[in-house]
């Protein structure tokens, strides 16, 4: 049976028990009131003709009266109901016509008003007769309604609780194993027995999850094989690797990670991240968001190795799901950039004595004691001399550069008043102002608080921005320094007025050797790359501001 059919039936069931009821109720209604109609009309007018025939024989022998008894005895005579009144009736009127005509005596008279009260007393009777009837017939009537209506209740009930099942369970259990189907447990089917539509959903249901157990099983041997060939590719990466899922737990490590962690797969694989990190400091820095640049040092391959950490998040339609954490050996170039660092240093250490030697030659050639010089060997000297001081100058920026790159820069730090960095900074290098022509303003802000710094590097940094400022600078202009605090850092700040530096120049100049195309500054690129290592080995934080014929301001902040 269809599941049309099936609601169709329940409704036509429900339907005919109301009719049924309804019929029922209305035959014994309606004969109910067939009696009490048949009670308040014939038998109640009888009696009120016999009163009024009774009346008119007590009025006396008028005409009035025998017109009066005449009409309700007609009247009587059209009102016969009941067995028996037809008689009485007739004898009445037998009566009643020798007394109208005058051969009559008391007895007749008497014998008249007996068969009136004998109609009266027989349509009385009738009507308590009827009147029992009446009664039981109610009491019937209300019986069978209750039987009916308790029959009817409880078939009803019995549908109401029955028939929703028959829709709603199959809907419970096809949406149980769709559920198993999400859940890929394609082993799950629906045992439905009718031949209704379910019937049909079922079976289209079972065949479906057994074709989709059969893609499963075909390719699943290709899926292992898959899987195993990048597993293959990741353990032989020279690089540890380790993956996570979107909750933290450990999906993979090939054999380079578990080496440096010093752990085996069992205690990696599958456990919560946060949860091996409590045993593992190692790993516990690999989980750690902040500094994901900065450089680890580890013991490996049975010497300190150095390496750097990259962490992947792997987003798929906007929502991660997961973590790939690659820790890159970089022992090799860390080494090699070591060397070049003490082949600098070294080669910076080694020129500084012939530049010394070279400088004091140049002295004594100066020297009018020595002898005297012509204009054309005055001015080699002076060029030798300009060359000298530039040479001892990058020199002197390669040994602190070798200095700050291997970690050896030693710092005094003191606290200092920002006003003495500044003045040192001015100091050093209002000579050079005035050759150009550039005045040099310096603006403090009230209350300023010492800062805790090697003032020596630090007035350093300054000058260095001052002698960048004042040589952009074109001449007769004003180079501005400002002094301010900034929540818990003070921020120094020199501002020029130069052809500015292009936005995309920002980062870049502050790497090492590094000069913006186009400029004619001759410096060794080596000064700015300096100054953000000083100010970052002493927690502060080095920028600046520009744009294209607009000027630019450098500036550094230190923490109070």
């Amino acid at each position: 049976m269809k599941i049309k059919t099936k609601i169709r039936s329940g409704l036509i069931f429900l339907l005919a028990i109301i009719i049924t009821l309804a019929v029922t109720g209305s035959i014994y209604v309606n004969r109910l009131a067939d009696i009490s109609s048949n009670i308040s009309i014939a038998n109640y007018q009888s009696i009120e003709y016999a009163k009024n025939m009774i009346q008119a024989l007590d009025e006396g022998d008028n005409d009035v009266s025998v017109k009066k008894f005449e009409t309700n005895l007609r009247a009587q005579e059209n009102n016969i109901t009941e067995v028996g009144e037809q008689s009485a009736t007739q004898e009445m009127r037998d009566l009643f016509e020798l007394y109208k005509s005058g051969k009559t005596d008391d007895k007749t008279q008497s014998l008249l008003r007996q068969k009136i009260l004998n109609v009266q007393d027989l349509n009385m009777h009738a009507i308590v007769t009827k009147n029992q009837q009446a009664t039981q017939t109610t009491k019937r009537v209300f019986a069978y309604i209750t039987i009916l209506g308790t029959l009817s209740f409880l078939l009803s009930f019995t549908f109401v609780i029955n028939f929703p099942g028959m829709i709603a369970n199959p809907i419970a259990e096809l949406t149980a194993g769709i559920k198993e189907i999400a859940n890929r447990n394609y082993q799950s089917r629906l045992n439905f027995k009718a031949n209704d539509e379910f019937g049909e959903v079922a079976g289209a249901f079972n065949e479906m999850a057994r074709r989709l157990d059969d893609y499963e099983n075909s390719n699943l041997s290709q899926l292992m094989f898959e899987k195993k060939r990048i597993e293959a590719i990741i353990n032989n990466m020279k690089d540890a690797i380790i993956g996570l899922d979107e909750k933290n737990h450990i999906l993979f490590a090939n054999s380079v990670a578990l080496q440096l962690l010093g752990l085996n797969e069992k205690d990696l694989l599958g456990k919560y991240a946060p949860d091996v990190a409590l045993h593992n400091d190692l790993f516990r820095n690999l989980l750690a968001k902040e500094d994901k640049e900065k450089l680890l040092k580890i013991y490996a391959d049975n010497k300190e190795s150095y390496f750097t950490k990259e962490a992947l998040e792997i987003i798929t339609a906007g929502q991660k799901i997961g973590e790939v954490i690659v820790l890159r050996n970089i022992t090799r170039f860390q080494e090699l950039d070591l060397a070049k660092t003490n082949f600098i240093a070294t080669i910076s250490h080694e020129l500084k004595t012939p530049i010394s030697s070279i400088k004091m030659s140049l002295k004594l050639l100066d020297d009018e004691r020595i002898g005297k010089v012509n204009e054309e060997q005055k001015k080699l000297i002076d060029n030798i001399k300009g060359d000298t001081q530039r040479l001892l100058k990058i020199t002197t920026e390669l040994l602190d550069l070798a200095q700050v790159e291997s970690g050896n820069i030693h710092l005094n730090v003191e606290a200092v008043a920002p006003a003495t960095i500044v003045e040192q900074a001015i100091e050093a290098t209002q000579s050079i102002a005035e050759q150009r022509g550039v005045s040099i303003e310096k603006h403090f802000a009230e209350g300023l608080p010492a800062i805790k710094v090697d003032a020596e590097k630090t007035s350093w940094v300054l000058l260095n921005f001052l002698t960048n400022a004042i040589r952009y600078s074109p001449e007769n202009s004003k180079v501005i320094i400002d002094v301010m605090k900034k929540g818990d850092y003070v921020s120094f700040s020199v501002k020029d007025s130069g052809p500015g530096i292009d936005p995309k120049y920002h980062i870049s100049v502050f790497e090492k050797f590094f000069q913006i195309p186009g400029s004619s500054s001759g410096g060794s690129g080596m000064g700015l790359a300096i100054s953000k290592e000083i100010i970052e080995k002493q927690g502060g934080k080095i920028g600046l501001e520009s744009e294209p014929g607009k000027g630019t301001t450098f500036n550094f902040e230190l923490k109070a």
